[in-house]
């Protein structure tokens, strides 16, 4: 499917149909008018793109959702319905060349620096930098943080998931649980892109070309109560020749493992049996099943093995099970025991590498405390901790006027956190001969850091807090994406943004990814841009008077 095609898929199937100019806060378009009003509409300003606290109590962040922000930008245009109802909803006082203004607009003149999509990131570092007419810029406030924030929150929850579970494969099971269809979509996507191997949600595989995987639900098993219900117990081998009679061969084998296994064939269920016999004549290639319906340990288990066994005989292989309730710990280490026990009683090696799927409302914690357990699970299947961020439901980015027609502005407040680093800055991340070491902020008119070189990197506000570092590779983060009305990157694909991630993960200290504790990564001035960070802090400050 080529790009165009895509798109014009993407948007008849309604998604990203909704990104568009009054996708944004009304407060935006009054700002608009009064800047209009007031002759500032022209001024050239600055705005930056950052946020204050990283999320899920870690100490790093992925940027995530720039191309839908390039994308916003190729189609900014308020269209004859958008000015209509505008002038619906604004007061009778706006002047009628304000809306012809408005309708001209386009995000032609605007320039969008950003750092590659996938790129760790950390608070105060500007992930996006704006540059443009100040009311154009101010317009395209809220769409870019509504893209920016949940992609970004997103792809660090399932960058967390995978640094937990390892190489151990992980899929994502909550589009039915996720806020809308828009939001179900977003979270396959970015959680593909934080390293997550597949989806259940179709319409993102076919979007997104993201792998889809699923297997079938407690409502299969318990729609069947016993065998007579099976409408077919028959099978083709797989290198063809003479039906034969699966259930019969099935049953043979249920009955020889039950004595392996020391299972009483009273306590197993026949209509889960029936379920299993019904799914593998249906996808004998295929054949995953979901085995805590009545009893994991005593029924489903034993069910599940004597239908692999049966397609073993037929020329297939099964694929696994799937936990969904109860001690996942436990029964993984019951499961793995009866497939290494079949494995060597019946000379079937592939057997006890068969697949453990987990799921059951599994959280990053829920994970890191299975390993502590010692769990025999090879995959999960992870939903509603995922798609919701349940954790954490907000980033928290923010967008701030810097500069306007070269002059620096600054936001002052009583917590230091929400001081603004004022003017255009550049950012270069320093590395040592293996991780990363640390981020840097210049003015743009300072020489930049070079290899072998030592910088002095400042706090931002705490004047002790200073260091001299020599990189061995220094990386300048901020890339113009955006400029005279077209994309002027090559963007990359969903694939090699998710190799991005992986990448920028392998440049962290491990104490910094940790769980519990991390280390917080160093973000920093220059010299030169704490000073003059400080003395326009005083020239703007409010000098008090005791009486």
């Amino acid at each position: 499917m080529s790009a165009a095609e895509n798109r014009v898929l993407m948007r008849s199937m309604g998604q990203n149909s909704i990104v568009q100019p009054l996708l944004t806060d009304l407060y935006q378009i009054t700002m608009a008018y009064a800047y209009w009003k007031a002759g500032k509409h022209h001024g050239n300003a600055v705005f930056d793109v950052y946020f204050r606290k990283n999320p899920f109590n870690g100490e790093f962040t992925i940027f995530a959702g720039l191309e839908e922000c390039l994308k916003f930008l190729e189609t900014f245009r308020y269209s004859d319905s958008d000015i209509a109802y505008l002038k619906q909803i604004l007061p009778a006082c706006i002047e009628e060349q304000f809306y012809e203004y408005l309708a001209s607009l386009t995000a032609d003149e605007i320039k969008l620096y950003a750092v590659k999509e996938g790129t760790v990131v950390f608070p105060r570092v500007p992930m996006i930098r704006v540059e443009g007419p100040l009311i154009v810029a101010q317009l395209l406030e809220t769409t870019l943080l509504n893209l920016v924030n949940f992609a970004s929150l997103m792809t660090t929850n399932a960058a967390r998931y995978r640094l937990a579970a390892g190489k151990l494969k992980l899929y994502e099971f909550g589009l039915r649980r996720a806020q809308g269809p828009d939001g179900g979509l977003s979270a396959s996507k970015y959680s593909y892109v934080g390293g997550f191997d597949g989806s259940s949600n179709v319409l993102a595989g076919k979007l997104f070309n993201i792998p889809v995987k699923g297997t079938h639900a407690h409502a299969f098993i318990t729609s069947f109560k016993c065998l007579e219900e099976l409408n077919t117990s028959t099978l083709v081998p797989k290198q063809g020749g003479t039906t034969g009679d699966f259930l019969g061969n099935t049953l043979r084998w249920r009955e020889k493992l039950s004595q392996l296994l020391n299972i009483v064939l009273s306590e197993v269920n026949n209509g889960e049996l029936a379920a299993f016999v019904s799914f593998a004549t249906a996808f004998p290639d295929g054949f995953m099943a979901l085995v805590d319906t009545y009893d994991t340990v005593r029924s489903g288990l034993l069910n599940f093995c004597a239908v692999a066994l049966a397609l073993h005989d037929f020329g297939y292989r099964a694929i696994g099970i799937r936990l969904d309730s109860g001690d996942l710990a436990y029964q993984s280490q019951v499961a793995r025991n009866y497939f290494n026990k079949i494995a060597s009683e019946y000379s079937l090696p592939y057997f006890s590498e068969l697949n453990i799927m987990a799921s059951n409302d599994i959280n990053e914690e829920t994970i890191l405390s299975l390993n502590e357990q010692g769990h025999c699970i090879n995959s999960f299947g992870i939903g509603t901790h995922l798609v919701t961020c349940q954790k954490q439901p907000a980033l928290g980015c923010v967008y701030k006027l810097v500069e306007l027609d070269d002059e620096p502005r600054i936001k002052l407040s009583h917590d230091v956190a929400k001081v603004t680093i004022p003017g255009k800055k550049n950012v270069f991340r320093l590395y040592g001969h293996q991780f990363s070491l640390i981020d840097l902020l210049q003015r743009p008119d300072e020489v930049p850091p070079t290899n072998n070189q030592k910088v002095l990197c400042r706090h931002p506000f705490q004047e002790s807090k200073r260091a001299y570092v020599i990189p061995s590779k220094v990386e300048d983060l901020l890339i113009l994406f955006w400029s005279n009305g077209k994309i002027c990157q090559k963007l990359p694909n969903l694939q090699e943004i998710r190799d991005n991630v992986h990448h920028n993960l392998s440049i962290l200290r491990n104490d910094i990814k940790r769980s519990l504790n991390p280390t917080p990564y160093k973000v920093s001035v220059s010299d030169n841009l704490y000073h003059f960070l400080h003395d326009l802090w005083l020239d703007n400050a409010p000098i008090g008077e005791l009486s």
